[in-house]
């Protein structure tokens, strides 16, 4: 009888540690939210984590690793939610098991360091910026970069093209809209959030092509407009759809998203939209998650933070020049969450 009440002591103890260990488990992911994937909506998530963090104690772990990465990670469920601003199809979630949702929308912008150059003096069509990351077009005085520049003091210097070294959502916004206004470059090199590029040099991230153009005379490269802003960067206009050269701001990417049909289904890409003020490289990020959560608090704590953002996030995404996503939207999004996400037993994550 000694024997059996001290073993049943013994195991009451180790389910008491287990609980207690279980239970501290759910505080920390209630308290902590780890994510990873695109660097383009990376300034806004970094500026909602730290308000959110300020509100709610909760903190937000974003790491800024590239939307390839974001999709390897959660499928690989290492994160709670993952980041991209190439939309999976809806054939691709199904067979995935996830859900994806738009966040806001924003704009990839051609960059150049050229000496004397200002903020929006060049302008680019698509045909010259493919034929420039195709080799094509060599040098900054080239006579198709001056028929659209004939007042415009180019160098007479080598072109030193600058690109994504990672698996990147901008990477696949820039080659899906090239793929539609350059034949060649379709034909080539294509689409995708990794390609083989004919030429240019590697830089890690939104942050590293950035910085890899500030520092190297002579370069152009692609970035997501908050990072234009940031680091006060030498953009390009481009000649958009309707034949007009729009320089890129919140009122061009809204124009660009005029024709989204959100209602039908999350894939939408709005590149080459067509519109008098669209910008031709605009496109939404998405949010990635796993339909069935084994870790439903992780999740709660997740969707509550994107909630939160709907809610209190607008100001700051236009304060950076993102586009926030229409009421509507935010809308369908949380009836979305309500209707799929749902724990291993089958009950709805609650978030609210």
């Amino acid at each position: 009888m000694k024997w059996t009440t001290q073993a049943a002591f013994s195991i009451g103890a180790g389910a008491l540690a287990f609980s207690l260990t279980g239970m501290a488990q759910a505080q920390t992911a209630a308290n902590e939210v780890t994510g990873a994937g695109a660097t383009f909506p990376a300034p806004l998530y970094s500026k909602w984590a730290a308000e959110y963090n300020k509100a709610t104690g909760v903190r937000v772990n974003y790491q800024s690793v590239g939307s390839g990465a974001g999709i390897r990670q959660i499928d690989a469920k290492t994160v709670a939610f993952g980041a991209s601003d190439m939309p999976l199809t809806d054939e691709q979630l199904n067979t995935k098991g996830q859900i994806q949702f738009p966040t806001v929308i924003g704009g990839v912008v051609p960059v150049v360091n050229i000496r004397g150059i200002q903020p929006g003096q060049l302008r680019l069509n698509g045909q010259l910026l493919g034929d420039i990351y195709l080799g094509k077009i060599k040098r900054w005085d080239d006579a198709a970069i001056k028929a659209l520049n004939p007042n415009l003091p180019l160098p007479a210097a080598d072109i030193a093209p600058v690109r994504r070294a990672d698996g990147s959502g901008t990477t696949f916004l820039f080659t899906n809209y090239l793929s539609k206004v350059n034949a060649e470059w379709k034909t080539k090199v294509g689409e995708g959030t990794a390609v083989n590029w004919p030429v240019g040099a590697g830089g890690k991230g939104n942050e590293g092509v950035a910085a890899f153009v500030g520092r190297l005379p002579n370069s152009i490269g692609y970035v997501e407009y908050s990072y234009v802003k940031q680091n006060k960067m030498t953009f390009a206009m481009l000649q958009n759809a309707a034949g007009q050269f729009v320089a890129p701001d919140d009122t061009a990417f809204k124009a660009a998203a005029a024709g989204a049909d959100w209602a039908r289904s999350y894939f939408q890409i709005l590149t080459n939209q067509a519109g008098r003020e669209a910008w031709p490289i605009t496109g939404a990020t998405f949010i990635i998650m796993h339909k069935v959560q084994d870790k439903p608090a992780e999740a709660a704590a997740a969707l509550r933070f994107f909630d939160w953002a709907y809610r209190s996030g607008d100001a700051m995404a236009t304060e950076l020049d993102y586009v926030p996503m229409p009421p509507a939207v935010k809308e369908s999004v949380i009836r979305l969450w309500q209707a799929q996400l749902k724990d291993t037993a089958g009950r709805p994550i609650a978030f609210r």
